[in-house]
């Protein structure tokens, strides 16, 4: 298939449509507003249905309704509007329903600033709402691996009956790139006949989605249910790249946008003869701690990259249990980490270990 180029949050709803997206809802909020924007032409022509709701709060409930009735939907906001969406979250989660959710993350905290950032990651993978409740969350790196990972969480959603987040900062939703849309590779999904709210018609007793347990009991068997569901997407969902790893004294922890300007710095110090690695999360949960627990024995330290003030890193200890040391470079509120300050980093570091 021709490549061809598009910004990422048009490239987005480009792929939604692909994968069977029927319905959107969503707020305006920079720097996604491409993104809606989109939808709401592009929806119509294939059957579907945009709505611009009231606010975000909304949105996320009619993405609950539609859900419930097995239909493909997804939503898309930015870090505030993200913050809103959590209560609404959980309550997908608690009622096993899949749809797909997309953050373009800006700087924060509060209504921060509309430039790119990482520091949703503890939203993300925590989640804002209450309760033991997970989503699954993707995040690329660049506009081929952002098409390609929508259109599999609507499968990755309806095989779990899950809600799944794709995380990209601002930079990834704003920046064209050649893509091209290819047919992910699907997986055999469980029929939604034994739960969907489709109309009984009198041949069926209705089906009720609910996430309210008044009986404790049945409230912890339910939680033991998601628990063990999560159990399986820790076993099979985990991904990760790895770059430059063999004989690296230093890896770097990145991902999304930030692992591209990591990689150019470690090309740069691979020219100087400095061997630098990089383990790149794919997925933020499950987290990839298997890539960092079996690191080469020349790995001395790992250094965690990020566009907050250090989020990831935490899940970067814990996956390392002590093995070796860790160090962190971080720039926030919008400031995107150069190449060269990685490099100035590593240098320091190497300096430190000798």
């Amino acid at each position: 298939m021709a490549k061809v180029l598009m910004k990422g949050n048009e490239a987005i709803g480009a792929a939604a449509i692909q994968a069977g997206c029927k319905y959107f809802f969503g707020y305006p909020i920079t720097p996604q507003n491409e993104l809606p924007e989109y939808m709401s032409k592009e929806m119509p022509k294939t059957g579907g249905a945009f709505v611009q709701a009231e606010s975000e709060v909304a949105a996320i409930n009619m993405v609950y309704g539609a859900a419930g009735c097995g239909v493909r939907v997804m939503t898309s906001s930015s870090s505030p509007g993200m913050a809103l969406k959590q209560e609404g979250i959980t309550y997908i989660a608690g009622a096993e329903l899949p749809c797909v959710l997309v953050n373009i993350v800006r700087g924060g905290p509060g209504l921060g600033g509309i430039q790119p950032a990482q520091s949703d990651y503890f939203q993300s993978t925590r989640g804002g709402g209450n309760g033991d409740y997970k989503c699954l969350v993707l995040a690329p790196a660049n506009l081929q691996e952002m098409v390609d990972m929508v259109q599999e969480a609507f499968d990755i959603a309806d095989y779990y009956r899950n809600p799944v987040l794709v995380v990209g900062d601002g930079m990834i939703g704003q920046m064209m790139e050649p893509i091209e849309f290819n047919t992910p590779k699907r997986r055999e999904l469980p029929s939604k006949d034994g739960w969907a709210t489709t109309g009984t018609k009198g041949t069926r007793k209705p089906h009720i989605i609910n996430s309210l347990f008044l009986d404790p009991q049945g409230l912890e068997d339910h939680n033991k249910k998601l628990q063990a569901k999560y159990a399986a997407m820790k076993k099979d969902e985990v991904r990760h790249e790895e770059y430059n790893m063999e004989n690296a004294e230093i890896v770097i922890a990145a991902y999304g946008t930030t692992s591209r300007i990591a990689k150019n710095a470690i090309d740069k110090l691979k020219e100087e003869g400095i061997n630098v690695g990089l383990i790149r999360p794919q997925t933020l949960w499950p987290f990839p701690d298997k890539a960092f627990q079996e690191m080469p024995e020349t790995v001395k330290s790992v250094l965690t990259v990020e566009m907050s003030e250090g989020q990831m890193i935490e899940d970067v200890r814990l996956a390392l249990n002590g093995k070796v040391p860790t160090d962190f470079y971080g720039r926030s509120g919008g400031m995107i980490p150069s190449p060269d300050a990685i490099i100035g980093k590593v240098k320091d570091m190497i300096g430190g270990l000798k």
